[in-house]
C-alpha cells in the first residue's frame, strides 16, 4: 500500500486506464469490464480491475490537475509495477474546427506548469505519447470509423483567470484545446521508462462557451472509452 492506494500487491493489471473523475471510473468498471473488483478507494479515489474481451484492464481516477495525477502516476508505477498509462478525461476546445464532444488525442503536450522543467534541469521538455500507443490508437480508430483529431494540446496549471494572452497564443500556434494533466504523465512516463497516450473528450469550448454537464462528462463519453478500450487490446 501506499499513502494514497489501499490496494493490496498485484491489485492492477499492468495497463490503467486514467480519468480523472473516479466516477467516471466507476462507469466504465460498471458497464465495460467482467468481474471488475474494487481495489482502492482512499479518498474515494476509485480503482477496479476486471476484464475486457479477454485482458485484464485496471481503470482508476487521478483527479485534477499537474499534481494529483503526479501522485497516482508515480504510486501505480512504483509500487504497483504499471506499465502503460492512457488518460480518458475531458478538456476545453480550442481550435474553431473543435467542437463539443469531439475526440482529441494528444500528439504532443505544452504546459504553463513548471513541473517538467524541474524534472529536465530547467529546460523545455518536449511531452509526447508513447509511439506505439498512439499508433495503435490511429488504428483502432481508423478500423473503428471512430473521428478523432490528432493534434497538439496545452496543459495549464489554471481552470479560472489565465493570463488573457494565453488564448491567441494558444490559437496562433494551432493548439486544439486545453486540459490540467497530459503533459506531466507523458514526462513521468518518460522518466520511469513506461507507455502513456491521452484520450480526450472536448466538454467545453473555451471560445464558443459551448459545454456538457457534470452528469454528461461522467457517463456520456463512451466513444472515448471504447477507443481507449480497443487501443489496449490492439497496442
Amino acid at each position: 500500500m501506499t499513502p494514497h492506494i489501499n490496494a493490496a500487491q498485484d491489485s492492477f493489471a499492468d495497463t490503467v486506464l486514467f480519468p480523472g473523475d473516479p466516477l467516471r471510473a466507476k462507469y466504465i468498471a460498471e458497464n465495460y469490464l467482467e468481474n471488475a473488483e474494487l481495489v482502492c478507494d482512499v479518498r474515494n479515489m476509485f480503482g477496479y480491475t476486471g476484464t475486457y474481451k479477454g485482458k485484464k484492464i485496471s481503470v482508476m481516477g487521478h483527479g485534477m490537475g499537474i499534481p494529483s495525477v503526479s501522485i497516482y502516476a508515480h504510486e501505480l508505477i512504483n509500487d504497483y509495477n504499471v506499465k502503460k498509462l492512457i488518460r480518458i478525461g475531458s478538456c476545453g476546445g480550442v481550435a474553431d474546427d473543435v467542437h463539443v464532444r469531439d475526440i482529441v488525442v494528444a500528439t504532443g503536450a505544452g504546459t504553463a506548469s513548471s513541473t517538467n522543467r524541474s524534472r529536465f534541469a530547467g529546460y523545455d521538455y518536449a511531452a509526447v505519447p508513447d509511439f506505439n500507443l498512439l499508433k495503435a490508437c490511429w488504428e483502432t480508430a481508423e478500423s473503428n470509423n471512430i473521428e478523432v483529431r490528432f493534434g497538439n494540446i496545452f496543459t495549464n496549471d489554471l481552470f479560472y483567470g489565465s493570463d488573457p494572452c494565453l488564448l491567441p497564443a494558444l490559437k496562433r500556434m494551432n493548439i486544439l484545446c486545453v486540459e490540467m494533466e497530459t503533459a506531466a504523465l507523458f514526462a513521468i512516463a518518460a522518466e520511469h521508462r513506461v507507455q502513456a497516450l491521452s484520450i480526450l473528450t472536448v466538454s467545453d469550448h473555451v471560445v464558443t462557451g459551448d459545454e456538457t454537464s457534470a452528469q454528461e462528462r461522467e457517463t456520456t463519453f463512451n466513444q472515448m472509452m471504447e477507443l481507449a478500450l480497443e487501443t489496449v487490446l490492439k497496442g
